[in-house]
């Protein structure tokens, strides 16, 4: 078989969640979803629906649908015994079949199905590896995390001692700037009391005085 996408839908035809397995583009895979409640005969037990180009297997999930979207030439008996797998992977990620819970666990979703179909091609997997799988890339993405976070906190502590450091310049900048400043203001003072010095000189001078 090929898979070409894996969604869980309401029964509008509305992706909660949805996974391609061959090049598609969202638009396409969007289109597929609305156009797949239309095709549903309400009078039949069937499990699956055609169009001209692609197959439509699904099992109903209380309000919502659990959807494959296969090839035509596909294998209907694998593509339900695929389906059956999909339908048992929600339940695992989620305690109820509601909305809100699909979409709040859509990522563990993805990993699950990803863990099923690789390139549109069933894995010889099952429930308990797709599980087991999954735990352990959810292990590495905590490990991942946690590197990140600390190396995070390294830098924002190599922040605070720069900026530290910074400040300490500034403060000693500031009392050389204060030490200068007073020094320049004692110059003028003394220039100024030669200056008043040597007009009294002179005034008196004028006068015939001798000092």
């Amino acid at each position: 078989m090929v898979l070409l996408a894996a969604a869980v839908c309401t029964k509008a035809g509305k992706a909660l969640v949805s996974r391609q397995f061959v090049e598609m583009t969202r638009t396409r895979v969007e289109g597929l979803l609305a156009a797949f409640p239309k095709l549903m005969n309400s009078g039949k037990q069937h499990t699956f629906v055609e169009t001209e180009s692609v197959r439509y297997v699904y099992q109903p999930l209380e309000k919502l649908y659990m959807v494959l979207v296969t090839t035509k030439n596909s294998n209907i008996l694998e593509d339900l015994e695929t389906l059956r797998l999909f339908s048992r992977v929600i339940p695992e990620y989620c305690r109820v079949l509601e909305e809100s819970e699909i979409s709040e666990h859509c990522f563990d979703l993805i990993f699950a199905f990803d863990e099923i179909v690789a390139l549109g091609y069933r894995e010889n997997v099952n429930l308990a590896q797709i599980r087991t799988f999954t735990e352990m890339d959810s292990h590495e993405e905590k490990v991942f995390r946690a590197v990140r976070e600390t190396q995070e906190r390294e830098a924002k502590a190599e922040m605070r001692r720069k900026a530290k450091e910074l400040q300490q310049i500034r403060i000693g900048i500031s009392g050389v700037c204060d030490l200068i400043q007073l020094k320049y203001f004692a110059v003028l003072f003394i220039n100024a009391i030669k200056v008043h010095f040597c007009v009294c000189k002179y005034y008196v001078s004028l006068r015939g005085l001798q000092i």
